[in-house]
């Protein structure tokens, strides 16, 4: 579980982050959804690390990472897996190498256990048997399991996405959504995505919350938002003709 408390950030002066509270639990999908600038990837970025908080409190288990010595901070990064927006992989290095990378920078294991990890991760996301080919030879789908492969070879606690569906059509979004879920759930990991993708909220959203402005506007989850009278939710997520007939339905139940 992920607890945060007061979260503030600011650049140059500007306050993007003015006290945001959430907690995100294990084994569930948790979307952090909002207009761009609404202080997203500012938030995400906090939350790994990359920005350290003005103000605020963030927990892992239970363990404020302000209080983190340096040996906990290292574990704290093996137990974070991250799909960075566009996959992220890296082009001249094979698939088996691509997901062999985080073993190889944050365990000790032999050649044999290392390979055999990576085995089970590509055999877990239908990608077995493409241990040689390269990025390149990938379709932007097979790319993005390569990605997750690679999130949860050490088999991380906590799980970050990035638009994960960025740049993928809608059948193939829809199969990374619910591989993500199902992971997840397997294996009890705390997963946090960041979106724009509303079939996604609709989907796989156990727990969304929408930023505006740098502030918590409404959390729910993917039936909530259905029925909500938030006008910026309401304006933000039924902008187009089909989740506007999609809400009258749920709303006439």
């Amino acid at each position: 579980m992920i607890e945060i408390k007061g979260i503030k950030k600011g650049f140059n002066g500007t306050e993007v982050l003015k006290g945001i509270d959430a907690v995100f639990e294990s084994g569930k999908t948790s979307l952090i959804i909002g207009q761009s600038g609404s202080g997203k990837t500012v938030f995400l970025k906090t939350l790994l690390g990359l920005h350290l908080p003005d103000d605020g409190m963030i927990s892992y288990g239970g363990i404020t990472t302000a209080s983190m010595d340096t040996n906990a901070k290292r574990q704290l990064k093996q137990d974070i897996g991250m799909v960075f927006q566009g996959s992220a992989l890296f082009d001249s290095l094979t698939v088996e190498e691509n997901v062999m990378f985080p073993l190889k920078m944050f365990t000790k294991q032999t050649k044999k256990e290392m390979l055999e990890r990576v085995n089970f991760v590509l055999n877990r996301v239908n990608l077995t048997n493409n241990n040689q080919k390269f990025p390149a030879e990938l379709s932007g789908g097979m790319q993005k399991r390569v990605a997750i492969a690679r999130a949860i070879v050490t088999n991380p606690k906590y799980l970050f996405c990035d638009e994960p569906n960025s740049g993928l059509d809608p059948r193939t979004s829809i199969v990374i959504d619910n591989l993500i879920q199902e992971i997840t759930e397997e294996c009890n990991i705390t997963t946090v995505i960041n979106t724009h993708d509303m079939n996604s909220v609709m989907e796989i959203g156990e727990k969304i919350i929408f930023l505006q402005k740098g502030l918590k506007e409404w959390e729910g989850t993917s039936k909530d938002i259905f029925k909500t009278d938030n006008e910026a939710v309401v304006n933000f997520v039924y902008s187009s003709n089909l989740f506007k007939k999609v809400r009258k339905v749920y709303l006439a139940e």
